[in-house]
Formats: structure tokens, C-alpha cells, sequence
């Protein structure tokens, strides 16, 4: 391989990087977009500059500094990165394949209905791509989010927006107060958070979202919920409800077991009644970590597109249903 060909060969896997890192001018945060440990983009670093035959950058108290010769090449990485996006881009678009993994983390809530309906629509257009489905409490599916982990996170409340964060809320559905069928409660046609005051309370584990947002209804009634039970699932907090050891806020169970008591299963179950608070709703939303167009997989991309954009008209319906109250 002649020397030109073959410093380019070790040149080109290290562009993105390069590039990154002249825009930060930072190795911590450089590895933060890229999803990446710290380690690799000095590496990525130290084998650039053996390569092209100078220092790239140099230490500059706890950040880097580009050198001259660092600034004179990043104009022409810039470009030969956008210039090779758009050329896949056009490969694949013209192909109309989508390959790739997508990862998702979720939280258990969005697995039954607002996941499924998202990747249905988008293997609907492309059936090649697959994903990485990860479910837990709204913590860690944003744990997961920031350590790369995971593409994008389904949580309620949806994440705050940031410098590295980027987030775009999908529908709002409201909380509602879930009770046994023969509470007294059961018959109310709104319910008051002062009426549940010295009520056993089943709430999810703290680090759930709806754990957050319970905490807040009742910070603002002024009072504080005598818990009876902490679950990690809200099956299991209907399952509880239902067999009358308890109240609890969750959002609509649409027509999942236990709402209708049948001679087969006893006296359970539940019964969902507004509650009468402004409070009392929450935003279910996408995050996902900004990154630069080439950095980011074709798959991924249009997915978070898809999501973003189109989302809250293909959930519409469980908005329709969520405002719903069966009696």
C-alpha cells in the first residue's frame, strides 16, 4: 500500500472522533456524545497525530487545546464526514433497506400498547431494522440513555431538554385514583386528594416515574400518603388495589383484568374515578443524546424521527382511550 493510501487507511476510522473533539475541544464530554469511555477518544487521539506526523492537540488546564495543524484539517474532516453521510443516505434510500439495532429503554407502563404501536409504524417501512427493547423504573431507562446504553428512553414525566439531552413529548394522559369496586370512594364522580388522607396507599418504588409524580399530588395537598405497600410494577399495584388493601394514582388500566369481578375471582376487583387536581396528569415523552448527523445510525435516526415527529398522531387513540372512565 503506498504511504499516502495507507495513512488514510488508519486516518478515516478516527474522523468522527476527531471531528467531535474539535467542536468540544473537550475529551469528557467528547466521550459523552459519542457514547464512548474517555480512554478510547485518547487513543483515537494519540493514533491521529502518529499518523498525520504532529501533535493534534495539546493540554490546556483540565480541557485540550487544538493546534494550528489541528484547526487547518477539521474544515476537511467536516466536510469528507457530511459528504459520505449523504452518500449513504442516498445508498440506502434508494435501496429503501433500513438495516441496523435500535435500542429503546422503557418504562413497563409504554410495553403494552405506546412501544408496540411505535415499532409496528416504522417496521412497517422498514422491515430490516431490529431493536434492543430494555425495560425498568423512568431512572434507570435514562441511565441507560446517558451511558450509551440505550438510543432513546420512553419515559413519563419526559426528561427536561439539554445542551446534550434533546426530548419531545408524545400525548398526556391523566392520573387517575384506582380503588376496590366496593370502596366507598368507588361511586364519587371526582375524588379529592384531602379524601384519601389516612388511606392505605400502594405506590411504585421510589425512582418510577409515577412514584415522582404521586409525590408531588400529595406535596400539594399537604400531607403525606400512609404507604401499605411499594411494588415495582403497576400490575401489581392494580393486583392489590383490587384485593382491597389499598388505594393508589395510576394512569387508565383500559380494560385489563380485574376491572370486572366475576364469580370466579372473589372479591377482587378495582375501580378507576377522576381525580380532582390540575396535577393530576402526566407527559409521556422520548429522550434521546444529541449527536452529529454522522454520528448517528441511519436506523436510529429515522426511528427518533419517526417517533418524534409522527408520534403523537399514531398514539391519538390512546389519548382518546385514557381520557375514558369505564363505570
Amino acid at each position: 500500500m503506498e504511504p499516502d493510501r495507507k495513512q488514510l487507511a488508519q486516518l478515516l476510522p478516527l474522523l468522527p472522533v476527531l471531528a467531535e473533539l474539535g467542536r468540544t475541544e473537550h475529551v469528557t464530554e467528547t466521550a459523552e456524545l459519542l457514547g464512548v469511555p474517555q480512554s478510547t477518544v485518547s487513543r483515537a487521539v494519540a493514533r491521529a497525530s502518529a499518523a498525520v506526523g504532529t501533535e493534534l492537540v495539546v493540554r490546556d488546564g483540565r480541557g485540550v487545546r487544538l493546534t494550528p495543524a489541528a484547526r487547518t484539517l477539521l474544515p476537511y474532516i467536516g466536510q469528507a464526514l457530511t459528504e459520505f453521510q449523504a452518500g449513504l443516505d442516498l445508498v440506502r434510500n434508494e435501496s429503501e433497506v433500513v438495516r441496523g439495532r435500535i435500542s429503546v429503554s422503557f418504562q413497563h407502563t409504554f410495553g403494552e400498547a405506546t412501544l408496540p404501536l411505535l415499532i409496528s409504524a416504522f417496521r412497517a417501512r422498514h422491515a430490516g431494522a431490529e431493536f434492543r427493547l430494555s425495560q425498568g423504573a423512568r431512572s434507570t431507562c435514562l441511565a441507560e440513555l446517558a451511558s450509551g446504553d440505550a438510543d432513546l428512553a420512553l419515559t413519563a414525566p419526559v426528561a427536561a431538554p439539554g445542551k446534550n439531552l434533546g426530548t419531545a413529548p408524545l400525548y398526556r394522559e391523566p392520573l387517575h385514583l384506582v380503588v376496590h369496586h366496593g370502596h366507598p370512594l368507588a361511586r364519587q364522580r371526582a375524588v379529592r386528594l384531602g379524601d384519601l388522607r389516612g388511606e392505605p396507599f400502594v405506590a411504585l418504588e421510589p425512582g418510577y416515574g409515577l412514584r415522582s409524580l404521586t409525590d408531588a399530588l400529595f406535596r400539594e395537598a399537604g400531607y403525606r400518603p400512609r404507604i401499605a405497600f411499594e411494588s415495582q410494577d403497576s400490575h401489581t399495584v392494580r393486583g392489590l388495589v383490587s384485593a382491597g388493601l389499598g388505594v393508589s394514582i395510576l394512569p387508565p388500566g383500559g380494560d385489563a383484568p380485574g376491572r370486572l369481578v366475576r364469580p370466579e375471582t372473589g372479591n377482587l376487583g378495582w375501580v378507576e374515578v377522576p381525580l380532582d387536581s390540575a396535577l393530576a396528569f402526566r407527559v409521556v415523552g422520548v429522550s434521546w443524546r444529541r449527536r452529529k448527523p454522522e454520528n448517528e445510525p441511519v436506523a436510529v435516526r429515522l426511528f427518533r424521527e419517526l417517533v418524534a415527529n409522527e408520534g403523537p398522531g399514531l398514539l391519538a387513540g390512546l389519548v382518546r382511550q385514557g381520557n375514558r372512565v369505564p363505570q
